[in-house]
């Protein structure tokens, strides 16, 4: 008997050191948030140089919403935008899961958070920022060149042959034409409504600021935000977190899947590319890189 009570007494210390082993954001005993990093341009930029989107996320965001004991689920954001359909469907998709798992989402922009990065951010229930975060810039933009003066010079002659009265709507090797600048002039209106409705309907009575002023493309830094209700408060993760479920608080990255089983599945880490399809996507990896490069430089980064 004796020996059966000593065996007993040290079951407690094995069950100690067992639980030792298992991560600590997988214990029950303290709440866990986890994170989620949304950064980048949104959208297929190249095929190199893959963009966010949804069927990149989809994954990673439904893993975070799984995580047993969950209070909250955390997306930290800094992007200039880019597509707003996948901007869109992203939002969509955070908010669905949210309402599915009954979890709040808290939103932490670090640089920027403009355009479609905005419109994810919206996803948030509340949008924390720094005071030198850039918000907003919610509106639609679209450019172009003009080559037909180039083409000239150097001898070239321009032949295209289409089916459809609109196919070659704005070619950049054609003169511009005033109908076809407002039919995208049109196009712009619709979606730029679309994403104003959105915004509205996210943030609802916090926005303080006229339609006239919000929404014209225009963006902010962090303080001005918070005064416009593009933001709830000034905050950082860590901080923020540690303030509503204590400083235990466990807070595990969800990063995307990659490896051995990535590859079976037939994706690619970035920037895994054989030599010869390098080579061959040089010139179309260079104007991607500075079409990034002018995306973010516009918010001053």
């Amino acid at each position: 008997m004796s020996e059966d009570f000593s065996g007993a007494r040290q079951w407690p210390a094995a069950i100690e050191k067992l639980m030792s082993w298992i991560p600590a954001w997988l214990r029950r005993r303290r709440a866990v948030v986890p994170v989620v990093r949304l950064s980048g341009v949104i959208g297929a930029v190249t095929p190199l140089r893959p963009g966010m989107s949804l069927a990149g996320l989809a994954r990673t965001l439904e893993r975070a919403f799984s995580v047993k004991n969950a209070k909250a689920v955390a997306l930290v954001i800094n992007s200039p935008g880019g597509s707003p359909v996948q901007s869109r469907q992203i939002y969509l998709r955070i908010r669905q899961l949210a309402a599915e798992k009954k979890l709040p989402v808290l939103v932490f922009v670090e640089d920027v958070a403009a355009s479609g990065g905005y419109m994810i951010a919206c996803a948030g229930d509340e949008i924390f920022c720094d005071p030198s975060s850039i918000l907003g810039s919610i509106g639609v933009v679209g450019g172009s060149f003009g080559f037909q003066e180039l083409i000239k010079k150097v001898g070239v002659e321009r032949r295209l042959y289409t089916a459809g009265a609109h196919k070659a709507m704005l070619d950049p090797f054609l003169p511009e034409n005033p109908e076809d600048v407002s039919r995208l002039k049109a196009l712009q209106r619709e979606i730029h409504d679309i994403f104003i409705a959105l915004v509205k309907q996210s943030r609802g009575a916090r926005l303080k600021g006229t339609d006239d002023l919000l929404f014209t493309g225009e963006y902010w830094a962090g303080e001005t935000s918070v005064s416009l209700g593009l933001a709830d408060s000034i905050g950082d993760l860590r901080s923020t977190l540690r303030a509503r479920y204590g400083e235990k608080v466990q807070t595990p990255l969800i990063a995307p899947s990659s490896g051995m089983l990535s590859g079976l599945l037939g994706r690619r880490s970035p920037g895994a590319v054989a030599a010869s399809e390098g080579v061959a996507s040089l010139p179309e990896e260079a104007i991607s890189a500075l079409e990034v490069r002018a995306i973010w430089a516009k918010f001053g980064f």
